[in-house]
């Protein structure tokens, strides 16, 4: 299996952080990330997959809870009234999003 990566909390955190920092920077388009996360994924001993799993899905739910709070938070902010709609920019799920936690 060759190298085998860190599943605690703060490794998977960083893990996640990093890819959407990727993503902000354009560096990384969605298929690379889920790429990325694939591999990731193969270098988790399998015994150790239950809990990367569930480090994984709270990390995701509480960033996706960021960003909606963020984005929710828009429309109440005077200064950004009229210059963007908050429902446009509202986070987009990413399509087979479900299937990689199950999958896991």
């Amino acid at each position: 299996m060759g190298q085998e990566v860190s599943v605690s909390y703060q490794a998977v955190k960083s893990k996640v952080y990093k890819l959407i920092d990727a993503m902000v920077e354009d560096m990384k388009s969605q298929g690379d990330v889920q790429e990325s996360v694939k591999r990731w994924w193969k270098l988790i001993h399998p015994a150790d997959r239950p809990i990367a799993r569930k480090y994984l899905v709270s990390v995701l739910q509480k960033s996706n809870a960021t960003l909606e709070a963020i984005t929710d938070g828009l429309g109440v902010f005077q200064e950004f009234e009229g210059g963007v709609d908050p429902v446009t920019i509202k986070p987009q799920r990413m399509s087979g999003s479900s299937q990689i936690a199950t999958s896991m």
